[in-house]
């Protein structure tokens, strides 16, 4: 089958200046149509028809045949099919050939990609049609008017997924046979509709289409790598679901293992898209196939060799939490969590609290005022709590009740966590309350005069929430995480397992006895939620290599 596609590109533009020739992510606007025709495998000749110098020089820079066009042919009233009609005869002129089929392509849909257009060439030659025009469907409640007013173009109203398709011509593409190529017309006897995505079916015709346009070809297809499970908590699947939701205009792909039962539901309960891997090897040929811009790894500590397997892969590679060897091969290191460690020497290592990563409900969350009583006290050790420190507590607000009958304590148990398992259920006689997996944390927090945490990301929300905090590592990786100390408000008292009852006890009886302290430790807190509310920002521009 021999193919002509052409491309008609004039060059006055009122309403965007020299639009076809202007720079659109780093190319000229008619770079697209061009790479897309010249990339097409089923395509054989390209041919930019112009009036313009300056474009038909970037049409021969890429590679297109550049043909000028007459100035009769020029003239705003003119419409494209004799355009088309002359391109196609100064080619089958230049070329020594008769075509079968002859595509108008249009610099203005620069979001159209190639496998696109290569399937609606297929479709059209498979299914001999005559001709077929690009349209997207946006079925639509629409109304009309006449002289008497304003009347429905639709019999009954039903909601947009039920209403009948309704095609909009999309101006990307319009394919047909030579012999329907005149001068006044490009239409064969029968025309079909070949739908697009309404992401490619963008027609440059204002700035503000330039800008979505501008947006979509920028837009970066990212993978983020975590897993969640009780021994390791839930942390890296809330991390990357955060960074998820701020990396909107990206096409983000979640991968997971299959072992990791509770970080697959809560990607489930999120409607992200995701892939489940057996081992790094299934990983590896994962992406071959996906071909992503940029992996994001929250796995903790990173062997050479993986990370450099991965740089095969993609071409650029930021890693999480990472004090491995493979961190000296990554493009990026944001270890937020950690401050003053060995890794920390590399240049391309950024750490400490600047790049926390605060989940959506934290940055527009203001803390409470403060109060010189404890009526409520807040238990959070995260989704899976490996160390059970919640049973600890739980046993502690049960033995407090006496003495304090007037706190409330509320537990907030993830979805990793057997309540059942380990005998926590809400006592109303006792003043506790147990809530799991509760889509609102800050909430609570923003009820709470106090609290008890594990020394994970979750301090920094309990920051800039201002709330006192008395905290237990789950494990000796956590007592790395130098931020949970007085100096910043808290109450750290090491690690959760070798801390003795008493010493719980005693620490929680200090501070609903000294509210002065309290105060103090929430102004500590307080001073740095500026910085922290910041911290998603400074991690996506990084992500992203910005």
């Amino acid at each position: 089958m021999n193919i002509l596609a052409v491309i008609p590109a004039r060059g006055g533009s009122k309403g965007i200046p020299r639009k076809n020739v202007r720079l659109m992510a780093g190319k000229p606007l008619i770079y697209y149509a061009i790479h897309n025709a010249k990339t097409c495998e089923m395509i054989k000749d390209v041919a930019v028809t112009s009036d313009d110098e300056e474009i038909l020089h970037i049409a021969e820079e890429y590679g297109a045949e550049a043909l000028q066009r007459s100035s009769d042919l020029a003239k705003d009233a003119v419409t494209l099919d004799p355009v088309i009609f002359d391109a196609m005869l100064q080619m089958e002129k230049l070329k020594g050939t008769t075509y079968d089929v002859v595509i108008t392509l249009q610099p203005t849909s620069p979001v159209l990609t190639k496998g696109t257009l290569l399937t609606a060439i297929k479709d059209f030659i498979e299914n001999e049609k005559e001709t077929s025009i690009s349209a997207v469907n946006k079925p639509h409640l629409a109304w009309s008017q006449n002289e008497e007013g304003f009347y429905p173009l639709y019999e009954k109203r039903l909601n947009r997924q039920q209403l009948p398709p309704n095609y909009l011509e999309a101006g990307a593409f319009l394919i047909t046979r030579r012999e329907f190529v005149k001068p006044d017309s490009r239409m064969g006897k029968t025309i079909s509709v070949y739908e697009i995505p309404e992401t490619e079916a963008v027609d440059i015709d204002s700035v503000s289409d330039w800008i979505v346009c501008e947006n979509l070809l920028s837009k970066k297809r990212i993978v983020l790598r975590a897993d969640g499970y009780r021994m390791i908590g839930m942390g890296h699947i809330y991390h990357c679901l955060t960074l998820a939701y701020n990396l909107i205009g990206h096409e983000i792909m979640f991968v997971t293992r299959e072992d990791c039962k509770e970080g697959i539901r809560k990607i489930e309960e999120s409607f992200l898209p995701f892939k489940i891997v057996k081992d790094d090897q299934e990983f590896y040929e994962f992406l071959k196939n996906y071909k992503p811009d940029i992996i994001v790894n929250d796995c903790l500590d990173t062997e050479a060799g993986y990370i450099k397997k991965l740089k095969q892969l993609c071409k650029r590679v930021v890693t999480i939490e990472d004090m491995g060897e493979g961190a000296r091969c990554a493009d990026a290191v944001i270890n937020a969590l950690y401050q003053g460690e060995k890794i920390q020497e590399y240049r391309h290592v950024y750490s400490g609290e600047k790049y926390i990563c605060l989940r959506d409900e934290f940055i527009i969350s203001e803390p409470k005022e403060y109060s010189k009583q404890v009526r409520e006290v807040l238990v959070l050790f995260g989704g899976t709590d490996p160390s059970d420190l919640t049973s600890v507590v739980y046993r502690l607000a049960r033995k407090m009740h006496e003495n304090y009958p007037e706190i409330h304590f509320t537990f907030l148990v993830g979805i990793g966590y057997d309540c059942s398992r380990h005998g926590i259920c809400s006592r109303e006689d006792e003043n506790i309350s147990v809530i799991q997996d509760t889509s609102s944390v800050s909430a609570y927090m923003k009820r709470a005069d106090m609290a008890f945490t594990s020394q994970g990301r979750t301090v920094y929300e309990f920051a800039v929430m201002g709330v006192p905090s008395i905290v237990l590592a789950q494990n000796e990786r956590e007592q790395l995480h130098t931020f949970a100390q007085m100096e910043n408000g808290f109450l750290n008292l090491g690690m959760g397992s070798r801390v003795a009852e008493e010493t719980i006890e005693r620490a929680f009886e200090f501070l609903v006895n000294t509210p002065q302290m309290r105060e103090e430790m929430r102004r500590l807190m307080l001073e740095h939620g500026e910085l922290l509310k910041n911290g998603v920002s400074r991690e996506i521009n990084l992500i992203l290599g910005e």
